[in-house]
């Protein structure tokens, strides 16, 4: 009934909790959490005081269904992320990697918002 976990899985899962104890979103600054895969790459901002998503963005979203989940489309999806959060004043973000190495693709989304003017 439930999928065994390979140790990889095992060790993400491990990192994600531990990181989720000390990173909490708040109005001031939202928690902006990655997840992705082979195919996709899904971003959103969450105020945990209310459990609201504020902004979020997807390469499963029409107008980036040509972008790939590498490093140059999470770059160009960190940056549009940042105009959008901009758009709503939202200048500060507590990043969760989401138990993800913060490496490649992370990193350069992590860079692409930054590029925007996004602060960490």
């Amino acid at each position: 009934m439930f999928k065994k976990m390979n140790d990889k899985d095992r060790k993400r899962l491990h990192r994600k909790i531990h990181i989720r104890k000390s990173v909490y979103g708040t109005a001031d600054r939202p928690r902006m959490t990655i997840t992705r895969s082979n195919k996709n790459i899904s971003v959103q901002v969450i105020n945990d005081d209310e459990g609201k998503t504020l902004a979020s963005i997807s390469t499963l979203e029409k107008e980036f269904a040509d972008v790939k989940p590498n490093t140059e489309g999470a770059a160009k999806l960190g940056e549009v992320l940042g105009s959008r959060l901009k758009d709503k004043n939202i200048a500060k973000v507590v990043f969760d990697r989401n138990g993800y190495l913060y490496h490649g693709v992370v990193k350069a989304f992590a860079d692409g918002a930054r590029k925007a003017g996004i602060e960490f």
